[in-house]
């Protein structure tokens, strides 16, 4: 199967574009179902389990909160990032050698384009997922995340541990 430029689309490449709108699939149906079926706006926070509940954030900055501005040229500002910083990713998944870089970088590719459809639709990213701890009586939470962080999350992990194997990577654009 040929690809843009000419190039063939080889079964890793083809794994990458699987994990990428696997995980925007994924991260926007979780949204999608958060905010719509469960209605957490109104209904609040859902303990799901003694250390994980659903609550609903939005987050206008980047990760971990960090740049917060719900101004409309902030928000324009962070999609030309991510939208550059998604072709890049993209011109490395194509170029990559391999599985394990592929895949990851789809993660990645996928989560920052499920966040970017947040910022369009929502004026801020969808959060939801919210991990908890109590030890001696204090309880320690985590920052609250979606499916598009963790596929970010795993997507960096992958890479990081794949730069580890020794195995030539392709050279980041």
């Amino acid at each position: 199967m040929e690809g843009a430029g000419g190039h063939c689309l080889t079964p890793p490449l083809r794994a990458g574009l699987f994990a990428a709108i696997a995980t925007l699939i994924a991260d926007q149906a979780s949204k999608l179902w958060l905010l719509h079926i469960l209605d957490i706006a109104h209904r609040g926070a859902v303990r799901v389990t003694p250390f994980f509940d659903l609550v609903l954030e939005r987050n206008p900055g980047i990760s971990f909160g960090l740049l917060q501005s719900e101004s409309p040229a902030a928000q324009i500002l962070l999609m030309a990032v991510k939208a550059a910083a998604v072709i890049a990713l993209a011109v490395w998944m194509a170029r990559s050698r391999t599985w394990l870089a592929t895949i990851a970088l789809g993660l990645i590719i996928g989560g920052a384009i499920g966040n970017g459809i947040d910022r369009l639709a929502y004026g801020a990213v969808v959060d939801f997922a919210l991990l908890h701890i109590e030890i001696g009586g204090k309880v320690y939470y985590w920052y609250v995340f979606n499916v598009a962080d963790t596929a970010i999350v795993a997507g960096v992990a992958a890479l990081l541990y794949d730069s580890f194997l020794g195995v030539p990577a392709a050279k980041a654009p």
